[in-house]
């Protein structure tokens, strides 16, 4: 039982610092100057991007929204391992997928 709990704890830990930089991106980042970025650190978006300031602010959502992801992943870590891991391959796989499409969509509306 002792064991169940700890790996519980340290699954919802884990997803927890996974969501920790998502959230900081999408504080700290949407007054930016500078596009931000999805993942890539693409160099050429500031070339690209005409109106940064609404770009950041719809990019900082999406990151946002990934970051509660994980959040909701670690409580699902919490209530049932399975669940958790099994929104973390979702989140891993489909939901990486999801958030690319997003991010062009965006990258569209504001080049």
């Amino acid at each position: 039982m002792a064991e169940r709990i700890f790996g519980s704890v340290v699954g919802f830990i884990s997803c927890l610092m996974c969501a920790i930089p998502f959230f900081i991106i999408s504080k700290y980042e949407k007054d930016s100057r500078d596009p931000i970025t999805f993942w890539s650190g693409d160099k050429t978006l500031k070339k690209k991007v005409k109106d940064v300031k609404n770009y950041n602010g719809e990019m900082a959502v999406v990151y946002r929204k990934c970051a509660w992801a994980f959040v909701l992943a670690g409580v699902g870590c919490l209530i049932y391992m399975p669940i958790g891991i099994g929104l973390i391959c979702l989140e891993c796989t489909v939901g990486i997928y999801v958030v690319w499409r997003i991010y062009k969509k965006v990258l569209e509306k504001y080049s």
